[in-house]
């Protein structure tokens, strides 16, 4: 039995990063003799085994072979004949494709050490294409490493899949999991231009062509949520950034109601969390408050913020507010229509008039209100009513919504 540390943390050993879920292949050996050994079995598909102590996952080597269409569509042979030039041969890219022997010695056969030395995203072989996760994995790498270029020969290879249907053939968990973990890279955007590059994009996000075949709004899109990253936004927060009903903030205006026919299938479709599939709920439902409506008082700031629920959870409101802000402030940069930096500037001042009545009436204690108004002998929906108007008054009493 030989065991070698293999993928991503020897690649980012190389790299410098210390952080990495440590994998390890075992050459020579068979699944009884890793029962022995004390290790727990996991998987069903192939042999993958845990370290009683330190829970890192090890598996046999192994070779695979494509029978079906899409990722499920794999035969496995998990034998002690199988080498390791053998397993590391059937890994997605160079990068990914090295080993490291237990005195420390790189083993190298696909050049990976060179492609990170050069950013390059490489495929090690051919059967590349026999996986559509891997166009995922791909697209995610480049949104972890974004200074990496794919290489045009693995681009290829992409579109070809793309062409024969494999994508299509992905099973919509995994396009979440692979989504979730590139919109909480350093720059997620990255991840959906390698999608868009190979025609992936169209496939898998069919419901966002309405921003996405757009260039200037596509690159729109692309800036507030790399924004968002930076400012270390949550899961849902990136998410429902990409939920907004882009084209109607991009026409300047839209008819009364018609955002609301933009609820997003692809939500449902992909199983997003609840977290996410909620704000992208609210960012949808309550985008035409920036986007359309009368001017904003004091009664119509005071009804936006009950619609948000923002006395009961204030955290919906600020994440609201923070996908806004990448949006609007996105625009600084870039204008995809003529005129649009102008518009984004007045939605600004709309979202600016929402935060200050949220900063006024956040301070008025709810709990305090309730209590006077039974104390004073309201009951039922009288004490909302109550509530409402104590509230009202005390916007019209502050500087910014005299009436």
């Amino acid at each position: 039995m030989n065991i070698y540390l293999v993928g991503g943390a020897v690649r980012d050993a190389l790299l410098g990063l210390t952080d990495s879920d440590k994998d390890w292949v075992v050459v020579g050996s068979t699944p009884q003799e890793m029962l022995d050994a004390g290790f727990t079995p996991v998987g069903k598909d192939f042999p993958v085994f845990l370290h009683r102590e330190t829970h890192e996952e090890y598996a046999l080597a192994r070779t695979e072979r494509k029978v079906a269409l899409g990722y499920h569509g794999f035969e496995f042979q998990a034998s002690p004949e199988v080498t390791l030039e053998e397993d590391l041969m059937r890994r997605d890219l160079t990068i990914n494709a090295m080993a490291q022997s237990p005195d420390g010695v790189l083993i190298d056969p696909h050049g990976g050490q060179a492609d990170l030395e050069s950013e390059v995203f490489r495929h090690v072989s051919p059967a590349f294409r026999e996986d559509p996760v891997r166009v995922l994995r791909l697209a995610r790498f480049a949104a972890r490493f974004p200074t990496f270029q794919v290489h045009p020969e693995t681009r290829a290879l992409c579109q070809a899949m793309v062409s024969a249907g494999e994508v299509s053939a992905l099973v919509p968990e995994r396009v979440w999991q692979e989504c979730a973990r590139a919109l909480m890279s350093v720059r997620p955007s990255r991840f959906f231009e390698v999608l868009h590059d190979c025609g992936a994009f169209a496939v898998l996000f069919d419901e966002w062509r309405a921003w996405s075949d757009s260039p200037p709004t596509r690159a729109w899109v692309m800036a507030s949520l790399d924004g968002l990253a930076r400012q270390d936004a949550s899961l849902a927060e990136r998410w429902a950034l990409l939920s907004c009903p882009w084209f109607l903030l991009a026409a300047g205006s839209a008819p009364p109601g018609q955002h609301r026919r933009l609820h997003p299938t692809l939500q449902e479709r992909l199983k997003s969390p609840s977290d996410c599939q909620d704000l992208s709920d609210v960012v949808i439902n309550l985008a035409h408050t920036l986007f359309e409506g009368p001017p904003l008082h004091a009664p119509e700031c005071l009804q936006f913020l009950q619609r948000i629920d923002a006395f009961r959870r204030p955290e919906r409101l600020q994440s609201w507010m923070r996908v806004f802000v990448g949006v609007l402030e996105a625009s600084l940069e870039h204008d995809p229509h003529h005129g649009f930096k102008h518009l984004c500037e007045e939605r600004h001042l709309r979202l600016k008039t929402l935060q200050a009545a949220w900063s006024i009436l956040s301070t008025l204690d709810t709990k305090a209100l309730t209590q006077e108004a039974l104390a004073s002998g309201l009951q039922g929906i009288q004490v909302g009513e109550w509530i409402h108007q104590q509230r009202l008054e005390h916007l019209f009493q502050s500087d910014r919504f005299k009436a």
